[in-house]
Formats: structure tokens, C-alpha cells, sequence
């Protein structure tokens, strides 16, 4: 069970990165929004990436973290994996609130501007902050990462075997 859960951490955290590295790519290559075609089809791209390899990769990260806390008992006092619960926490929110709900948000808006529904300045107006929010939160993964992979040595237990000898 416990090499199951680490495969599929493992896999999903590839999945998530690997999500937003491509996001990163995509919005790099995103037209201004005055060359509509190409920047809807871009737009939809982007949601699609981030509907059906963020998102999925994600849920994976966090069930299987979460599930390999709760059976794994050398985990429950381990400070790295406290830390890895609270860094995993700061990046589910924030995947949710800036870049899955944002990517899907402007895929939906660009592809009514294509029909004629609404005005093309309604556009990217939240391009700078997805370029933002992507950086941040792939940098906090990559620290997820490295707390998983270094497992630095900071646990309540020895702080207070520590507190306990000196006193």
C-alpha cells in the first residue's frame, strides 16, 4: 500500500507540474486578444490543460498525501511531512482559486467573444496574475519536492526530547 501511495504522489506531482510548466509555455505563446481566433483556440487549450491534467494530477497529490499521512505512522510526527501538509494545502487553494477557476474562466469568456457575445477588452485582463500565480505556485511544489526527497530532520519529538534533557 505504502509504495502504491508513493507511486501515485509521485506521478500526480509530475502530472501537476508538468501542468504548469505547459500553462507557463501556452501562455507565453498566447496572441493579444485583437487576433481572436488564435487567442480563443490558445485560451481553450489552456482550460483544457488545466481541466484534464491539472486538476486531475492534483486531486491525486492531495489523496494520496493525505492517505499515506494517515496509514503511515513514522509520518505522524515528522516535521517534513507537516510541512509538506501545510505547502500542499497553500497549493490546492491557490491552483483552485488562481489558475484552474481563471484558465476556465477566460477559455469560456474568449470562446463567447468568438461568437460575438461579448467585447474582445474583456479579454486577458488576468494574464500578469496567472503568470504570477504560476511561478509561486510551481515554486512551492518544487519545495513539496524537495521536503519529500531531502526529509529534513525537524520533528515535535525530538524538540521535546531536547527540551526535556536540557532542563
Amino acid at each position: 500500500m505504502r509504495r502504491l501511495l508513493k507511486f501515485l504522489h509521485t506521478m500526480g506531482a509530475i502530472g501537476m507540474m508538468g501542468a504548469m510548466a505547459a500553462l507557463l509555455v501556452t501562455l507565453s505563446f498566447t496572441p493579444e486578444p485583437t487576433s481572436l481566433p488564435e487567442y480563443a483556440s490558445i485560451r481553450a487549450a489552456m482550460g483544457g490543460i488545466a481541466e484534464r491534467l491539472f486538476l486531475p494530477s492534483m486531486a491525486v497529490v492531495l489523496v494520496s498525501g493525505l492517505v499515506s499521512m494517515a496509514v503511515t505512522p513514522a509520518f505522524h510526527n515528522s516535521g517534513w511531512v507537516w510541512m509538506k501538509l501545510a505547502t500542499g494545502i497553500i497549493t490546492f487553494e491557490g491552483s483552485l482559486l488562481a489558475v484552474q477557476g481563471p484558465m476556465q474562466r477566460e477559455a469560456a469568456l474568449s470562446a463567447r467573444a468568438l461568437a460575438g457575445e461579448i467585447d474582445v477588452g474583456a479579454l486577458a485582463s488576468s494574464m500578469q496574475a496567472e503568470w504570477g500565480s504560476l511561478w509561486v505556485l510551481l515554486f512551492v511544489a518544487a519545495v513539496n519536492v524537495v521536503l519529500g526527497v531531502w526529509r529534513p530532520k525537524f520533528s515535535r519529538a525530538k524538540k521535546a526530547e531536547t527540551a526535556r534533557s536540557v532542563g
